[in-house]
């Protein structure tokens, strides 16, 4: 069991109804999903910060070495 204090927590948006949120790593799908299905009849509207996904997506580039030069 994940002590929530340990949980991080991930800034999540929805431009479509202008919420933002927080909610821990451990219930961001559940949280996302719930979102979608009552405000926007199962659309993705919300979703993770976009500054925060592409951070995410760079750092894990950077640790797979896709951007290392041949």
């Amino acid at each position: 069991m994940t002590d929530e204090s340990d949980d991080p927590a991930v800034p999540i948006i929805c431009e479509e109804c202008g919420t933002e949120t927080t909610v821990p790593l451990s219930d961001l799908e559940t949280q996302l999903d719930r979102h979608n299905e009552t405000r926007h009849d199962g659309e993705d509207h919300a979703t993770v910060d976009p500054a925060l996904k592409s951070q995410l997506q760079d750092l894990v580039a950077e640790d797979l070495g896709l951007f290392e030069e041949s």
